[in-house]
């Protein structure tokens, strides 16, 4: 009987141009990079490569201004490739992350596992768009997260 090969672990490549990350939460590319392999993993994708980007709301501000035609910062875009080994990239903006989390009484790496799932999720192709695809992807992003010991995201907003 032959045994079955290990499945090829995907690369995932993060980057942090933006010195912020590093200063409020050193090990957050490790944190980006586990993060993104669990979900990767739950969606049992193997292989390829994809790209985390801890950034700044400036640099943020530009690509979505640049893809998504609003002149402002958010938390997280996804940049999806739609080749299925080269995913694409999840990139984060510091300055919304950390405010976002400080509002909500949430710990930074709390809500950076929870952006870098989202994103990831939205490169493998889950959106939010209507209410059952919205419920789909949270119930995945609460399973993701319950993995680290993260509480539901949505248990604000759901009640």
């Amino acid at each position: 009987m032959k045994d079955d090969p290990e499945p090829e672990l995907p690369v995932i490549d993060v980057v942090t141009p933006c010195a912020a990350w590093r200063k409020h939460l050193p090990g957050a590319a490790k944190l980006a990079r586990e993060t993104a392999r669990a979900a990767l993993a739950d969606a049992r994708h193997t292989g390829g490569e994809l790209s985390v980007v801890l950034s700044d709301d400036e640099a943020v501000r530009i690509l979505n201004k640049r893809w998504r035609g609003k002149d402002a910062p958010t938390n997280v875009l996804s940049f999806a490739t739609g080749e299925p080994n080269l995913l694409g990239d999840v990139v984060l903006a510091f300055e919304t992350v950390a405010r976002e989390a400080k509002a909500q009484g949430k710990p930074l790496a709390n809500h950076v596992r929870h952006l870098v799932v989202h994103g990831v999720l939205h490169l493998l192709g889950h959106d939010h768009a209507r209410e059952r695809d919205a419920t789909r992807m949270e119930n995945r992003e609460r399973r993701i997260l319950k993995s680290f010991g993260v509480a539901d995201p949505y248990r604000l907003r759901h009640g």
